[in-house]
């Protein structure tokens, strides 16, 4: 019994591998051809028909390169790094709530924060084993992001998570029947889309590829494969903080077909911001994460666990 349970687990493990990148290709798609009718041009529309296979040409073109490697890095660590930055971001997938096998276990948002934070130590080694000052750079820039804004990220989590009193993504399908969340949580929720934001390293808050300034951040120095892992990896974690939105405070019923229209449009909603919001400054960043966020967060995690103690008062 055990044996078909492992058979079965690494069967539907490499099932979602395969349509997690495949949905990145599209996604890949999906924002150029955004980005192109938001600068009033059209996106990629050449190969095939309406430029659909364009991300699939694209992949074949970056891993049919040479890849080049810089004569003074840390070869292992440069070699690796961008490897383990794929496998960590598909591996925050494995707590996606599906009622079968994968990690559907009860501490799953848990295994979602211990994966998250573990994603700033590749971005680390990518940018110092490069052995180049723009890739330390932007290596440090993302790292000191990333940090500051899980502070929050935790603590908004924790307002949920005290509404709900269980650590299993399970539970918000059940306590979304009626009623979505954000209707509840909206200051929360919009604060929890701006720190995805800053955690996938997206505009406005990209500071770790500046481009005026550090060439193209802790991926300078990265061609052909790596790159396109880089790449890949980062795609992937806009998957799945879009799927985190809905999930946490749109209605997370993940058997329904408007699920996956809702994730569709939270994908969307990160690329429209690219499209529209210019760079922030890097002070203004961190300002905005320990001047703003934090007492905010905090302040309505208090809030809730008041809220949440009262009620129980009530029913006592």
């Amino acid at each position: 019994m055990f044996l078909i349970d492992l058979i079965l687990f690494l069967i539907s493990m490499l099932l979602l591998f395969i349509c997690v990148l495949v949905s990145v290709a599209f996604l890949t798609l999906m924002e150029r051809k955004v980005l192109g009718y938001i600068q009033i041009r059209k996106g990629p529309n050449k190969v095939g028909f309406m430029g659909i296979p364009q991300p699939f040409s694209d992949a074949i073109k970056l891993f049919s390169k040479e890849s080049i490697l810089p004569l003074m890095s840390n070869i292992n660590l440069y070699y690796m790094s961008p490897i383990f930055n794929l496998f960590l971001s598909l591996m925050l997938w494995m707590c996606m709530p599906f009622m079968t096998i994968l990690f559907n276990f009860n501490l799953g948002i848990l295994f979602f924060l211990c994966v998250a934070s573990l994603g700033v130590y590749s971005i680390m080694i990518s940018g110092w084993s490069s052995n180049s000052n723009y890739s330390l750079l932007g290596g440090l820039r993302s790292v000191a992001q990333t940090i500051s804004y899980e502070v929050s990220l935790s603590l908004i989590l924790l307002s949920f998570l005290f509404l709900i009193l269980s650590l299993n993504l399970l539970d918000f399908m059940l306590y979304q029947n009626n009623l979505w969340l954000i209707f509840l949580y909206f200051p929360l929720c919009l604060m929890w889309i701006v720190t995805s934001l800053a955690e996938t390293n997206r505009t406005p808050f990209d500071f770790a590829e500046g481009e005026s300034e550090l060439v193209s951040g802790f991926n300078v120095e990265y061609s052909s494969g790596g790159f396109a892992l880089i790449f890949l990896a980062e795609y992937s974690s806009i998957l799945f903080m879009s799927m985190s939105c809905v999930i946490l405070f749109l209605g997370a019923d993940i058997y329904s077909l408007m699920f996956f229209f809702k994730l569709v449009f939270m994908s969307f909603l990160w690329i429209w911001v690219r499209g529209t919001l210019p760079r922030f400054r890097y002070d203004k960043l961190m300002y905005l994460a320990w001047k703003s966020f934090l007492p905010v967060s905090l302040n309505y995690m208090f809030f809730f666990m008041g809220l949440k103690l009262w009620m129980f008062s009530l029913y006592i």
